[in-house]
């Protein structure tokens, strides 16, 4: 699926137009990164050139009142459900006799003190809002049971009617269970047993505290402000704060090399290539989780990619930039360095999808500087990409493009509100009951005051990226193109170690296990407790990780999701020391460290650098 009609010709960049030399000359250095040359230029927040500017000049201002919500693409969705049912008599007929379950709950409340406290329905294993002692005493155990049963209720009547749409029947599904949500009696004072028993004892003293902390949060949110505790979370010092050197600095990255922490270090680098959505420093947190910190512990050189934070001057910067500028820039300059040496490259998230991108066509080129790939928790197949896929349909995509057109680029606030959603007993209202009603407030963490630090997308760049991979699947399907040439996973080679999350809500494990098909290398797949973060940073010191892993080899036959989750053995620990001994089996013997920089650094910041504060 082409994008090309969506960006006037003219405004689109030039590889030429973006690079820059390989290493910042002094004068240059001491330039603000807001202020870099060679980002195109946007002269207009609304370019006039566009077909049917007022129309989407209206869809962004609708977009602003709808959190980035197609209410349009929800509307279709209904429609799609609600005429289906109302063309299937015997189906709904059904769902008027599961209601039978409500005699079953009003003989529960008849002899609520003889039955067992959820003689009716239970919890599900992950839903956390009815734990504790307090739910099982009436009547906070029948409020609860009948909630859960109205949910499964209208779980099975928005699913499983014949002649919906797939995807619009998840929307109808998920939108309902926001909805439900909503209405949990958790989210009541007057409801919520633990609520009561915590007033009881402190006098009324938790809707105080309750009060401020909604005060302070609001008044955070109209002000811009970090949230509460996030203070000492300071870049640089108590978080991102491994010893290094910005090696390397062009308009969109800034190349960090990383001093080594041991007497001698393997030959071959590594390469950390974060996704551009959040900081980079998710992978150099607090010392004690610190992978960089790690890995330079285990005796390897450690570079990092830091990309800039775009503005509405960067609203043309497209996808493939991300990939000149960034993965393979960044290994040209590990070249000057380390002459002659091959490289570990690492990508997360979205950073693992471009790196996939950069070493299938590395692969197709015949170049062979990677020497082993690492991909955490990063798709490569977009058709089960999770509930994330709610919010990307034609509809949604062109909503949101209007919205960055405006801007020129997508806002923190739409992407923190998505993430959001999809977790809402955890994000949204387990926080309204703990920090609100409870009156507590939560404990600041160096994950949550990175999750706080976010970033923008470049309207070109997102736009291409939703359409060609999440609407298109053109990776996946060998339509996608760099360099006017096709490119194709299974061009790839070189040893991969790929890591999926248990509880991963945006990248899905079993969607990031297709890899194992894609490519034509030895996959050694690792599958570890936790989520989307919580799940990659994992140091070995922390309690409670596991992880599950196999490796396939290239020639073996494959092995399904399910089959690989009872074949796969149980290790409890962190999966780090098992990725660091596959890097030192692929990698030469230990040899004196590198000089940082290899040469010319004047006037290059040290790390973090100067574009983590963008």
């Amino acid at each position: 699926m082409s994008v090309v009609q969506i960006f006037p010709r003219a405004e689109e960049p030039s590889a030429q137009a973006l690079s820059v030399s390989p290493v910042v000359e002094p004068e240059a250095s001491t330039t603000a990164p807001e202020a870099l040359a060679g980002m195109p230029v946007a002269a207009d927040p609304l370019p006039v050139s566009e077909p049917y500017p007022l129309d989407r000049a209206f869809h962004a201002m609708l977009a602003r009142l709808t959190g980035g919500i197609s209410p349009l693409a929800l509307s279709l969705a209904w429609l799609d459900w609600s005429s289906h049912l109302a063309a299937a008599p015997q189906r709904r007929v059904e769902m008027s006799r599961r209601l039978r379950d409500m005699g079953q709950f009003v003989e529960a409340a008849a002899h609520a003190t003889s039955q067992k406290p959820w003689s009716v329905i239970a919890p599900q294993g992950r839903d956390r809002r009815f734990r504790g002692p307090e739910w099982e005493a009436a009547p906070f155990n029948l409020l609860a049971q009948a909630f859960l049963l109205g949910e499964r209720w209208w779980h099975d009547a928005t699913t499983g009617v014949r002649g919906v749409s797939h995807a619009n029947e998840a929307i109808v599904e998920f939108s309902m269970r926001q909805m439900l949500d909503m209405l949990a009696p958790s989210n009541f004072a007057a409801t919520n047993p633990q609520v009561l028993e915590k007033a009881f004892r402190s006098g009324g003293e938790n809707f105080v505290f309750g009060w401020q902390n909604w005060c302070s949060d609001l008044m955070r949110l109209l002000s811009a402000s970090r949230p509460a505790g996030d203070e000492q979370f300071i870049v640089g010092e108590t978080v991102a704060a491994s010893p290094g050197k910005v090696v390397y600095r062009n308009a969109l990255i800034e190349l960090i090399q990383y001093q080594p922490t041991t007497a001698q270090v393997r030959p071959e680098p590594i390469l950390i290539v974060p996704a551009w959505i959040m900081k980079y420093y998710i992978l150099d947190l607090s010392p004690q989780n610190s992978l960089v910190r790690y890995l330079t512990g285990q005796g390897f050189t450690v570079f990092a990619i830091s990309w800039r934070n775009p503005d509405a001057k960067d609203r043309d910067v497209a996808f493939d930039d991300y990939r000149k500028l960034g993965v393979m820039a960044a290994l040209d300059m590990i070249g000057r360095i380390l002459p002659g040496r091959n490289t570990h490259a690492l990508g997360y998230c979205l950073g693992g999808t471009l790196l996939s991108i950069a070493a299938a066509a590395m692969a197709r080129d015949g170049d062979k500087r990677l020497c082993t790939i690492t991909l955490l928790a990063a798709q490569t197949d977009f058709t089960e990409a999770g509930e994330l896929t709610l919010f990307v349909n034609e509809s949604q995509v062109a909503f949101l493009e209007d919205l960055m057109w405006q801007r020129g680029y997508l806002d923190t606030t739409q992407m923190a509100g998505a993430f959001q959603l999809l977790r809402s007993n955890e994000l949204i209202w387990s926080r309204l009951s703990h920090d609100y009603l409870m009156g507590e407030g939560a404990p600041p963490s160096d994950l949550m005051a990175w999750n706080a630090d976010a970033t923008r997308l470049p309207y070109r760049m997102h736009s291409e990226y939703l359409r060609k991979l999440f609407l298109g699947n053109d990776l996946a399907e060998g339509r996608y193109r760099v360099d006017e040439k096709s490119v194709s996973l299974s061009e790839i080679h070189a040893p991969m170690f790929v890591v999926g999350t248990l509880a991963d809500h945006v990248a899905p494990w079993r969607s990031v296990y297709k890899i194992h098909y894609q490519v034509d290398a030895d996959v050694t797949f690792v599958l570890t407790s936790g989520g989307h973060n919580a799940g990659v940073v994992a140091a070995p010191d922390e309690p409670g990780h596991s992880y599950q892993v196999l490796i396939k080899a290239a020639d073996a036959p494959y092995v399904g999701p399910d089959e690989w989750l009872k074949l796969a053995p149980q290790v409890e620990g962190s999966w780090w020391p098992e990725w660091a001994e596959r890097l030192a089996a692929h990698s030469g013997a230990p040899c004196d460290p590198p000089q940082i920089g290899g040469g010319d650094l004047d006037g290059l910041p040290d790390a973090p650098g100067d574009y983590v504060h963008t």
